[in-house]
């Protein structure tokens, strides 16, 4: 499809929903004024085909109200596809608008992120065809990379521009996640599997921050962030869970979640910002690593005057030689 019937779609779509419910004749009337149109009315005609363009390509239902001629977002889908439903929205739109701003490649910086391009379309076809994958794992953790791991695959998630896989390890029979970009040599297996029924991928987050997930319990979790780092937290919330308590140069933050690594790192990306209040082994292992930095950095500025007083010493014997 066209790189301008996409936004033109886009286009639709963002003005019914900005308005909760428009009539056609409001909808032109916008239309023309768009940089999108010629300044001529959009056929009603043209428009449904559009609406069903638009339910085609994003599963997105544009129904009519019939008393007031006004036309609306179906909301009735669940919270899973209404995000899916924005982010293809938001990720076509990112598309063309790159696409259009080709003559400021130079004043546009992207981020370098690890590709999924190639392996993402061979587990989604695997996923809708129920069929096992093998590939070989590269973990850092590991020297040398685990070969022919064999899974088979529930469900993907996207976490900070990284595309993984979930799936069920059939060697040690654990449902683990693996990193697209970490992956070679995959291919799609001739052996079915059947997703057991009560599996929910939504649920199997639901406690977690980021990629990472455990068997234990969920932690009623509080932290006291400072004034200025508490509109980043509203603004992005942290977990769905999240609830503040407003106080004059600081807000509390609860959440219930899993300790996990992922949250370890976002915590301690904040810095000074954020300080751990409960529970007491989340605050001991913050409290650990900001020791175990500073000890590293002593080390360094210790190892650092050691290594100066060595070249001074040689200096000073070079000179009583001559």
């Amino acid at each position: 499809m066209a790189r301008n019937k996409i936004a033109i779609l886009i286009w639709i779509v963002d003005t019914i929903e900005s308005h909760n419910g428009i009539t056609l004749g409001e909808l032109n009337r916008r239309w023309c004024n768009s940089s999108l149109s010629d300044g001529n009315p959009m056929p009603r005609r043209t428009f449904f085909n559009y609406r069903n363009a638009i339910e085609e390509m994003f599963n997105i239902n544009i129904q009519c109200n019939r008393s007031t001629y006004e036309y609306y977002i179906d909301n009735s889908a669940n919270e899973a596809e209404s995000r899916m439903h924005r982010w293809l929205l938001d990720s076509f739109s990112m598309t063309g608008m790159l696409s259009d701003s080709r003559d400021l490649s130079g004043r546009i910086i992207v981020e370098d992120v690890p590709s999924a391009r190639d392996h993402l379309p061979v587990v989604i076809q695997a996923m809708r065809d129920d069929k096992r994958i093998t590939f070989d794992y590269r973990n850092y953790t590991r020297s040398q990379p685990s070969v022919g791991v064999v899974i088979c695959p529930y469900f993907v998630k996207i976490f900070r521009q990284r595309w993984y896989v979930i799936g069920h390890n059939v060697t040690d029979g654990k449902i683990k996640t693996y990193a697209l970009d970490r992956m070679s040599n995959l291919a799609i297996t001739d052996v079915s599997f059947q997703m057991p029924p009560t599996f929910d991928p939504e649920a199997f987050f639901q406690h977690s921050f980021g990629i990472i997930t455990n068997q234990s319990e969920p932690k009623d979790i509080k932290l006291r962030v400072s004034y200025t780092q508490a509109k980043y937290f509203r603004a992005r919330p942290l977990h769905s869970s999240q609830k503040e308590e407003v106080h004059d140069s600081y807000s509390i933050f609860t959440y219930r979640m899993l300790l996990t690594y992922d949250l370890y790192e976002e915590i301690l990306s904040h810095g000074s910002d954020v300080e751990v209040q409960a529970p007491p082994e989340l605050k001991a292992h913050i409290v650990k690593t900001l020791k175990e930095a500073l000890e590293h950095y002593k080390q360094g500025g210790r190892r650092e005057r050691k290594e100066k007083e060595a070249r001074e010493q040689k200096v000073g014997k070079k000179r009583q030689v001559f």
